[in-house]
């Protein structure tokens, strides 16, 4: 009787301790976790932009003038000194007349006074030949004045009865209307052939790096002409790589980092481009060293570094416990999806935790989904 007692005392014991674990395992976060994979990753850098031209000239008329007649269409190619627009400048030109002819009757009173001036040294009048040799002076300043304006007049009139392209290259734009006064503006937009054209996108530094993109570098591009078109492939060169703001990036749960990012601007020249098309760049780059390979979810960073949480599996007389483990990790690179870990404190038999239900700290006890 004394041993069935003890034996089912050991068994309701056994019961409730099986219970009382099993109702504490039920309240631990829960996890997903998987090994890493040895391999190595493959870098890609993508992006694209809109041509812009890299020199592109405004060319207005500030004198508020009619367009008289425009000579060229956008998208037509020019050459330097071509007359693109012509104004009516018949006001400017009656004015200039106008001057002149003031010039001359300037010239005429000067000679009158003059010959006053040699009748009164003739006649010996002392009084009269101060009087007429200070109007000499003084008609010689009008008349220096008055060849100034006209001077001014005639250069306004030159550089403005019509717009000529600055340099070879493509009408891009054309606000000007014949008939209609100019406003101000540009009135007629061209880009230079010669120089090319451009575009911009936004890249991580570290990635920039690791595929080797640097000021001067060529690489193929695709540009496609027309929407709906099959793209060309062009070469572009990059001509300038330039700080920007960083991005933010989440890491794990509840944990962001900074990221540096460039600002990368390429140059296309080719005599078919126009402006406006749309430029599409992709290099892919597998990286020269293998490593582990864990998705971006599982790195989390701290003022020490980055780090993973690994799984320690603890033996037990009824079940195994799973403990988190905080391993460090070294040098890295990675793309938008895994990152390569060169450098671990952890070994490939390990199981990396992906994702939990609750944030985790180094020594929490979990359980595995």
């Amino acid at each position: 009787m004394i041993q069935i007692t003890f034996i089912l005392f050991i068994g309701i014991l056994l019961f409730f301790t099986l219970y009382s674990n099993t109702l504490q395992s039920l309240t631990l976060p829960k996890v997903i976790a998987e090994k890493a994979v040895l391999g190595s990753l493959e870098q890609t850098l993508e992006g694209s932009g809109i041509l812009q031209p890299l020199k592109e000239a405004k060319l207005s008329n500030p004198t508020g003038w009619k367009v008289k007649a425009i000579a060229v269409k956008e998208g037509a190619s020019v050459k330097k000194g071509q007359t693109l627009i012509t104004y009516d400048s018949e006001s400017a030109e009656r004015e200039l007349e106008d001057e002149i002819a003031q010039l001359a009757k300037q010239n005429i009173d000067m000679q009158n006074i003059q010959d006053q001036y040699i009748e009164s040294v003739t006649k010996g009048d002392e009084t009269k030949v101060q009087a007429t040799s200070r109007e000499i002076k003084m008609r010689k300043l009008d008349l220096g004045v008055q060849e100034r304006k006209i001077a001014a007049l005639r250069a306004n009139l030159e550089n403005n009865k019509k717009i000529t392209a600055p340099f070879d290259g493509v009408i891009t734009q054309i606000n000007a209307v014949e008939g209609m006064f100019s406003t101000g503006g540009a009135d007629i937009l061209m880009a230079s052939t010669h120089q090319g054209y451009r575009f911009e996108f936004l890249a991580d530094e570290q990635l920039l790096s690791a595929i080797g993109i640097g000021v001067h570098e060529k690489f193929p591009i695709t540009v496609r002409m027309q929407s709906g078109q099959k793209g060309e492939s062009l070469e572009g060169t990059v001509y300038e790589i330039a700080d920007t703001s960083p991005r933010m990036d989440t890491q794990g749960v509840g944990s962001t980092i900074s990221i540096n990012q460039k600002m990368v601007r390429v140059r296309v020249v080719d005599k078919k481009l126009k402006g406006g098309e749309q430029a599409e760049i992709k290099l892919t780059k597998p990286s020269e060293e293998e490593g582990f390979l864990i998705i971006n979810a599982a790195i989390h960073q701290d003022r020490d570094g980055k780090y993973v949480y690994r799984i320690e599996e603890k033996k037990g007389a009824i079940r195994n416990e799973f403990i988190v483990r905080k391993a460090k990790i070294g040098s890295s690179e990675s793309d938008d999806k895994v990152t390569k870990v060169v450098s671990t404190n952890f070994n490939m038999d390990d199981l990396i935790i992906l994702e939990s239900t609750e944030p985790l700290e180094d020594g929490n006890r979990v359980r595995l989904k």
